[in-house]
């Protein structure tokens, strides 16, 4: 898992643990800012019941998109680490032919 000690040495990287936790608080943030704009919308219902319907669909597809797209970027950064544990996978398996 994620030992302190990872914090003061190279040897490892620690954001693929902790990039779920990130992904939750930005989940966390999304649906926020998603209920405030559909609290606003229903606010500007009474002054313009066209429009604040329009802002309520704008805040329902918007947190819908903010979900997708914070997976698609943790999905990413997972990816990027991932491809730099394979790599070295393969460099380790190239020097053990070598010797």
């Amino acid at each position: 898992m994620f030992d302190f000690q990872d914090l003061f040495q190279w040897d490892r990287f620690i954001t693929p643990t902790i990039i779920k936790t990130f992904y939750w608080l930005v989940i966390g943030v999304i649906v926020l800012f998603g209920i405030y704009g559909i609290l606003w919308s229903l606010a500007a219902m009474a002054v313009s019941p066209f429009g604040g319907f329009i802002l309520l669909l704008a805040s329902l597809t918007s947190i819908v998109v903010g979900i997708v797209l914070s997976r698609i970027v943790a999905e990413f950064i997972l990816i990027v680490f991932r491809i730099n544990e394979h790599l070295g996978a393969i460099r380790d398996q190239g020097q053990g032919g070598m010797r």
